[in-house]
């Protein structure tokens, strides 16, 4: 069995690591490299960069950021923000990132994801997709969750993982920073309709909401940031009490 795996997500602007509410209010909680060396000594998994300011202002994910934290991790990586061109994934890449993540860009202009899987691999990308359930429809948006777009959450996802997706980074606007818990039943639907992993992003606030999405919600992946940035909950901690819940997790 696959182990489930455990990823501090962090939201990267000018450098800084950031935290908000459904991606508002935003305030520094420490420095992107730092951070990311002491999760991988705590046991992380893997760590996923989000430069959250790129695509609505239209700028490049910062390489120079990634070079250090390459230098500084012994773990996976994925960055994302402002990757829309296969310049800018070669560009990331040969910084160091063991992947990439695309979102408003491949919105855009589909065909980028599949640009990407077929000269790098499926390995390497990662489909990110911010959606807010509008109506009982849950509808992707852009540019952090500013803009919301025409897109269903299911049938987008699937057209990704057709177009060459390794994996579903989904985030739900309505849960992101609430610590309220995760969108269990959209992630278990997720799992039951794509053959690639998904990572479940938005809402931790507990180990039980966790250990729900990783079992109830079926999701191959816990993404979290807030609970990991102020302490609340220690990543050693999270997986001895995964594993005693019989969830397979390195330890």
């Amino acid at each position: 069995m696959v182990a489930k795996r455990i990823i501090p997500c962090l939201d990267v602007k000018n450098g800084q690591v950031v935290k908000g509410i459904n991606f508002e209010g935003l305030r520094e909680v420490g420095d992107a490299v730092d951070m990311g060396v002491q999760y991988a000594r705590d046991g992380a998994d893997e760590l996923v960069y989000l430069d959250i300011s790129a695509s609505r202002e239209g700028r490049h994910t910062f390489a120079g950021l990634v070079e250090r934290i390459a230098l500084g991790i012994d773990i996976p990586f994925t960055v994302g923000g402002g990757i829309s061109t296969l310049d800018d994934a070669a560009r990331l890449l040969d910084a160091g990132a063991d992947k990439i993540s695309v979102n408003s860009a491949a919105i855009a202009d589909p065909t980028l994801i599949s640009r990407i899987a077929e000269k790098y691999g499926s390995q390497f990308v990662v489909v990110a997709i911010d959606a807010k359930d509008i109506g009982g429809r849950w509808t992707c948006t852009t540019h952090g969750g500013s803009r919301l777009t025409e897109l269903e959450l299911f049938a987008w996802a699937r057209e990704a993982q057709e177009r060459g997706a390794g994996e579903i980074l989904f985030t739900s606007m309505d849960h992101d920073g609430t610590r309220a818990g995760y969108a269990d039943a959209v992630y278990a639907r997720m799992s039951e309709e794509l053959t690639i992993p998904v990572i479940a992003s938005g809402g931790a606030g507990s180990i039980e909401d966790i250990r729900r999405v990783l079992s109830e919600g079926r999701a191959d992946a816990a993404l979290a940031a807030s609970i990991f940035h102020y302490g609340q909950i220690p990543i050693p901690a999270l997986k001895q009490a995964l594993r005693a819940s019989n969830i397979n997790v390195r330890l």
